[in-house]
């Protein structure tokens, strides 16, 4: 998956932090709609503020740069990249938010019908992932099929 940040024109001083529904297809769950979330660090946020004052959105408290295809936020639900970063996967340009801390934001939108479908393909995944992890015997004798 290859997301094309040079439209933007701006140099990032730590990689931006990818989220939302193309994290969500990264881990095979669903495919992206047409905008790219992202959030970034504080200073990066302010850089990129200055760059393009007349798309800044504020959502509760999030501070946004929504220019192009792309959102990019300073914090989600107030929480910040370096909460939201940790355990993400190294993408080269970019890191995707670990499957936790993705599964972590959708608890927080629940109550919205999208983000609460989102969270039940992940929990889903994450017990699919648990269960093949148990060698096929045990696979096996929970499915009933060696007694």
């Amino acid at each position: 998956m290859h997301i094309d940040l040079s439209k933007l024109n701006f140099t990032f001083l730590t990689k931006p932090l990818l989220i939302g529904g193309m994290a969500m297809e990264y881990y095979g769950l669903r495919q992206a709609g047409r905008d790219i979330d992202f959030v970034i660090i504080a200073e990066d946020y302010e850089r990129l503020a200055q760059q393009y004052p007349e798309y800044l959105r504020d959502l509760w408290g999030d501070l946004g740069v929504c220019v192009y295809e792309f959102e990019i936020w300073k914090s989600i639900c107030l929480f910040d990249y370096t909460h939201l970063s940790y355990g993400a996967v190294d993408a080269g340009e970019y890191l995707i938010i670990s499957l936790e801390k993705l599964l972590f934001l959708k608890a927080l939108g629940m109550e919205v019908e999208k983000y609460h479908k989102d969270l039940e393909m992940i929990v889903k995944k994450v017990r699919n992932d648990q269960w093949m992890q148990l060698p096929e015997e045990r696979q096996a004798y929970y499915l009933g099929l060696n007694q």
